[in-house]
């Protein structure tokens, strides 16, 4: 059973639940600030967030900062007191703007991967630092960089397993043999590497754990691991405060198993996804051909690019999901009804 709570340094939220970040436009001001409100950890996603700004198409960084700065205040009306964050991709363009930006704007916590995070220590004023990691590996690099160049450790560690939703710090190759047996082994490698810095600082540094995990029985099966949290992101789509449109959230109910495969992005790493007309037309080689850059990620090269992933996810943020990326967590297709937010806390916490 989980410990009542989770303390994050002087951060302290009623249950121990991180509502993940889901891009583009998926978990904004609306679903972070409901979460937040319900006692767990509400994250916005910065991820193209400024999409709907009128100078998004000529001037996307401007229009993402100013963006989220609103989502950020917004969230806090809503959050009643809650704990608000924003998750920032480690491959974003101009990342260390955005965490800047995200400081200036009272982010309580900043929680990256899709990449290391290894310089947010240098540029994060004044929030508590999460990195996503998905290997003991990963865990030992971050923690040893930011020990000997900012001497400190994260104050939380997320690790996300090989079911998470989006892109995936795996291999095809790894996602193919990992089982759940083979990653909780990982899981408690990486629970060594964080337990060796939580000596060397004598600091609590306290483990969520994500990928996959949609219902009680799961989280369980972690707390009962030895996490301090877990951290949720495809179980809030199919929710009445989530930001995604209807058309979203229904591309989940009517999902089936077979229907949630791995895609490889034009970003360079497999994404989890559900299978639609967009990627049907990908597979059998007619993407939608790139239109303006909207300066997303830095691995990109419009030269190679199959297709433009923002136009991809913008387009599943706007409801045209025939034209869409649809992320998705492996469980996704367990989805049967809208809830609210607060439902989905009382199922995972009952007592």
């Amino acid at each position: 059973m989980h410990k009542c709570g989770l303390k994050i340094g002087d951060l302290e939220s009623r249950y121990p639940l991180i509502q993940g970040g889901m891009g583009v436009g998926i978990s904004l001001s609306g679903l972070a600030g409901a979460v937040a409100a319900a006692g767990g950890i509400g994250i916005i996603s910065t991820a193209q967030i400024g999409y709907r700004e009128e100078d998004y198409d000529s001037n996307p960084l401007q229009a993402n900062l100013r963006a989220i700065g609103k989502e950020i205040r917004k969230a806090r009306e809503i959050a009643n007191g809650g704990i608000v964050g924003v998750n920032i991709m480690v491959a974003t363009q101009h990342y260390e703007e955005y965490v800047k930006e995200a400081c200036r704007q009272g982010a309580d916590i900043i929680i990256s991967g899709a990449g290391l995070p290894v310089s947010l220590p240098g540029v994060a004023q004044g929030a508590k630092l999460a990195p996503i990691i998905s290997s003991a590996k990963a865990a030992m690099v971050i923690c040893k960089m930011w020990d000997r160049k900012y001497h400190r450790v994260p104050d939380l560690v997320v690790i996300e397993g090989p079911k998470a939703g989006g892109h995936l710090g795996f291999s095809r190759e790894e996602l193919d043999t990992y089982t759940d047996k083979s990653y909780d082994d990982e899981i408690l490698k990486i629970f060594e590497v964080v337990k060796s810095f939580e000596k060397k600082y004598e600091v609590s540094i306290p483990i969520a754990i994500a990928g996959g995990i949609y219902n009680k029985e799961k989280a369980d099966h972690y707390f009962e691991m030895g996490a301090d949290a877990i951290q949720v992101a495809t179980r809030f789509v199919t929710t009445e405060e989530c930001d995604a449109p209807f058309e979203y959230k229904n591309s989940y109910l009517k999902a089936k198993k077979e229907d949630i495969v791995i895609v490889k992005s034009p970003v360079g790493m497999p994404g989890r996804a559900i299978k639609n007309k967009f990627m049907a037309d990908c597979m059998a080689g007619n993407p939608p051909k790139p239109g303006r850059c909207h300066q997303c990620i830095t691995t990109c090269n419009r030269a190679t690019m199959p297709y433009c992933i923002t136009d991809a996810l913008v387009n599943a943020a706007r409801g045209n999901v025939d034209e869409a990326l649809l992320f998705c967590g492996a469980e996704a297709w367990r989805a049967e009804k809208i809830q609210t937010v607060q439902q989905v806390m009382d199922e995972f916490f009952p007592e």
